[in-house]
């Protein structure tokens, strides 16, 4: 008889259950983890909150999650020890496509964990054990506790913003919107060597966050305008088209801006015309490719992003877990406690 473990599952908007499942099994080439802690990403939000991640919708039970950290469970390789302590990189990559041989992140046909973008879904890890293939497994390093590590992939986003951008060393750096993905690029940026580091948001309470790492500044774009121009580089984590224009109004002509947040498929209202007359470099930003072994090593170095994680959720209390992720005013980053 099989056995069987706990899991988070969504089936619907709104629809979050701890259902049994079979534990998956594990043949070479992969390896099985327990799983400890699990972070709520904004997608996960979406899956959630509104049965959709952009176009992907659920279309059959999905688990989410892909900030993960846990411990080794089996590998049957014998390389990876029971116990030992890992995070992962939680892409598989599709077929390589000419002019993008070494951007595999950006391959067609890839997949994700915890995503409704393939069918069927892929699995995340909001269970207590998953199965990956050993290329995606990243060992932590002795002094990295798995609460901080299950930052690794959040953080790997924010580092390939950065150099997208051709990175951030002595430039005035804005950072729009201080959620988690702000709060740990611009915590990045700062350690990244960045001049200055200034954080806007609509909230207090997320630029109050923004605060304690130690940023250059931070404005409420409810109470005071952008200057005009003051900025080299500016990292676009909101994905609001109010602050994509302000973003275009405030960095300096020929300057850079990475658009970071996520934005709906249907058409926004962007100003394009300083973007023309400015020559600003206004680039797309997606997932990662190998930053996430950067973000493990910084990770281990400085103990400044654990401040981004507010909440620290057991799993049977998940449905209380996405309520507080999706209030900015009361959480940073909410990571679920797996069984």
């Amino acid at each position: 008889m099989s056995k069987l473990m706990k899991s988070l599952v969504i089936r619907q908007a709104k629809d979050l259950q701890i259902r049994w499942v079979e534990v998956p099994g594990v043949s070479e080439g992969w390896v099985r983890v327990k799983i400890q802690y699990a972070g709520i990403c904004g997608s996960d939000i979406h899956y959630y909150h509104d049965g959709a991640n952009g176009a992907f919708a659920i279309r059959e039970p999905l688990i989410p999650g892909h900030e993960l950290s846990g411990t080794v469970d089996h590998d049957p390789s014998g390389r990876l020890k029971t116990g030992t302590p890992v995070t992962f990189h939680p892409a598989t990559f599709g077929d390589m496509t000419r002019g993008i041989e070494d951007m595999p992140h950006l391959w067609p046909n890839g997949a994700y964990l915890g995503s409704a973008s393939t069918w069927p879904h892929t699995q995340g890890g909001m269970c207590e054990y998953i199965a990956v293939r050993s290329e995606m497994i990243r060992v932590l390093p002795e002094g990295l506790s798995l609460k901080r590590a299950s930052l690794s992939e959040p953080l790997a986003v924010g580092l390939h913003a950065i150099n997208i951008a051709g990175g951030v060393a002595g430039k005035r750096v804005l950072v729009c919107g201080a959620g988690p993905i702000g709060l740990l690029a611009a915590a990045a940026a700062i350690i990244e060597g960045a001049e200055t580091v200034t954080v806007t948001d609509v909230l207090d309470e997320a630029l109050e966050r923004a605060q304690l790492l130690g940023v250059s500044d931070t404005i409420n774009v409810l109470q005071h305008d952008l200057s005009e121009q003051a900025y080299d580089t500016v990292l676009e984590c909101s994905g609001v088209p109010a602050s994509i224009n302000a973003a275009v109004n405030a960095v300096r002509r020929g300057g850079t801006i990475v658009q970071v947040g996520m934005m709906g498929p249907q058409p926004q209202e962007i100003i394009l015309a300083p973007i023309i007359s400015k020559e600003i470099r206004y680039l797309g930003s997606f997932r990662f490719n190998d930053e996430v072994d950067k973000a493990i090593e910084l990770l281990k170095r400085h103990d400044v992003f654990e401040t981004v994680i507010t909440h620290i959720i057991e799993a049977d209390q998940a449905v209380d877990a996405f309520a507080i992720a999706q209030d900015s005013r009361r959480s940073g980053k909410v990571v679920i406690e797996v069984w």
